[in-house]
């Protein structure tokens, strides 16, 4: 689901329903009384997926809507319509009439939120939701136990099953995001405050993690520009201005970090195909729940990618979100790859304040990003690291979650690893400080390391392994 504060169509998809519509199924709306239009998208609701035969009842019909509450007998011979529909329209306006109508049209459309689906590969079972359900009370469809929460989720990955379309949309829908963020990110409640500290000199070693066991090094972090809507739901000429004022800031970046950027729109195939396989640019997005929320309309459109000259500094542009600030290099030196991305990512914003822009920020939510799962700092410090002997442990899933780091396989998200070497990195985002969640990556890297040097030289771990204490 994806959902924009400022409004506009609603659109809504599931493999459930087979129901996509598009703006102009609803554009009458906006000629309706808006208490009418939100009780019609009140309306809907889901419904245990149980055989039609089995709920003994036929599916109604509002336009390209199939509704799951059965007719009653009195409108069993009736086709239900559109709230709208029989809306009496003003007949011979005057221009003045015409354009104070106009004016009310696109009030109301504004106010009208947009609601998306995803769309997944796999199929779910159908979730039950009440109308207008109450956040927080035992039919929340949100709650520890509730069949939604189990649904929203990726055939490799955890997933909050929803993004924002804007900065104010974590506020205007603060009884959908609310829940979710305290369950994403550890039961971090609404009144908590986020830590911020970017100081690279508030780090303590990384300067030399083992380059046997630590194969490369990376840092990288989302950010979004006040005043523009966020990629599912920005226009094209959002979208544009979002290239336009990086590569302002990002051609004025002097020193080691001196770039040039590469719209993804003139590359070459060649020039394409080269960075993808350096791990260096995005690909147009396949996975459903990207497409699904947007991400890939106007492809390749206003994407691209900066980096300096050595390559240990990109940015990308348009992608999740508006931006991506990823600092790597071979090897264990994460102290310094933190230090480089410390400094570019204020670097960055310096430029784009002297434009009149800025990073969406709040003391409570920290960074505003697309996805509610990056809110804080967005933060993913992370190492390629090869450790075959611990990885076989038993408790070896255990050691991660004390440690609160994460593994995936080198490949992405979805992949696993073949010779034991993963991507670790922090489990968190937001409740933590970037200095605190790149000192967990080192602290537990270097732990990890030690373990594996014993296992390789047969001595048994049980004791380090039973002493390690929850960070």
């Amino acid at each position: 689901m994806y959902f924009n504060s400022k409004g506009g169509a609603m659109d809504f998809s599931s493999n459930e329903f087979n129901f996509r519509s598009s703006a102009s199924d609803f554009r009458s709306f906006s000629e309706a009384n808006l208490d009418e239009q939100v009780k019609f998208c009140d309306s809907f609701s889901v419904v245990n997926r149980l055989p039609r035969q089995a709920r003994g009842q036929k599916p109604q019909h509002v336009g390209n809507v199939k509704s799951a509450n059965p007719p009653t007998e009195a409108s069993s011979d009736k086709k239900p319509v559109c709230p709208t529909k029989n809306v009496t329209k003003p007949q011979n306006h005057t221009r003045s009439d015409k354009a104070e109508d106009t004016n009310k049209t696109n009030t109301r459309r504004k106010s009208l939120h947009r609601v998306k689906s995803f769309s997944h590969s796999v199929r779910q079972p159908r979730v039950k939701i009440q109308q207008s359900p109450c956040v927080g009370s035992a039919t929340c469809p949100l709650n520890k136990n509730s069949t939604l929460r189990k649904a929203l989720w990726h055939p490799f990955i955890m997933t909050v099953g929803c993004v924002a379309g804007d900065e104010e949309s974590y506020e205007t829908f603060a009884d959908l995001f609310d829940p979710v963020i305290e369950a994403r990110h550890n039961g971090y409640k609404k009144s908590d405050m986020h830590k911020t500290d970017i100081d690279p000199d508030h780090l303590k070693g990384g300067e030399n993690l083992d380059p046997k066991y630590v194969l490369s090094s990376r840092v990288r972090t989302g950010r979004s520009i006040r005043g523009l809507c966020l990629p599912p739901h920005c226009s094209r000429a959002e979208r544009r201005k979002v290239e336009q004022i990086s590569c302002e800031a990002l051609a004025k970046l002097d020193g080691e970090l001196k770039g040039n950027y590469y719209s993804l729109k003139g590359m070459t195939d060649k020039q394409q195909d080269q960075l993808i396989e350096d791990h260096f640019l995005f690909d147009k997005p396949v996975s459903p729940l990207l497409l699904a929320s947007g991400m890939a309309r106007d492809w390749p459109d206003a994407r691209g990618i900066w980096h300096n000259d050595k390559k240990n500094f990109l940015v990308w542009i348009n992608e999740e979100d508006h931006l991506r600030v990823i600092s790597m290099e071979k090897g264990g030196n994460m102290n310094a790859v933190f230090k480089r991305w410390c400094t570019g990512l204020q670097l960055v914003e310096k430029h784009m304040k002297e434009s009149g822009y800025e990073y969406m920020w709040n003391p409570h939510l920290g960074y505003i990003l697309t996805c509610p799962s990056n809110l804080g700092t967005g933060v993913r410090a992370g190492v390629h690291l090869k450790i075959p002997k611990l990885s076989q442990q038993p408790k070896f899933d255990e050691i991660l979650k004390k440690l609160r780091l994460q593994k995936r396989g080198t490949g992405g998200v979805d992949t696993a690893s073949t010779d034991g070497t993963f991507d670790i990195s922090n489990a968190d985002r937001l409740g933590f400080s970037e200095v605190e969640l790149v000192q967990m990556v080192i602290d537990g890297v270097e732990f990890m390391i030690d373990l594996e040097k014993k296992l390789e030289k047969g001595e048994s771990i049980e004791a380090e392994v039973d002493g390690l204490k929850q960070k």
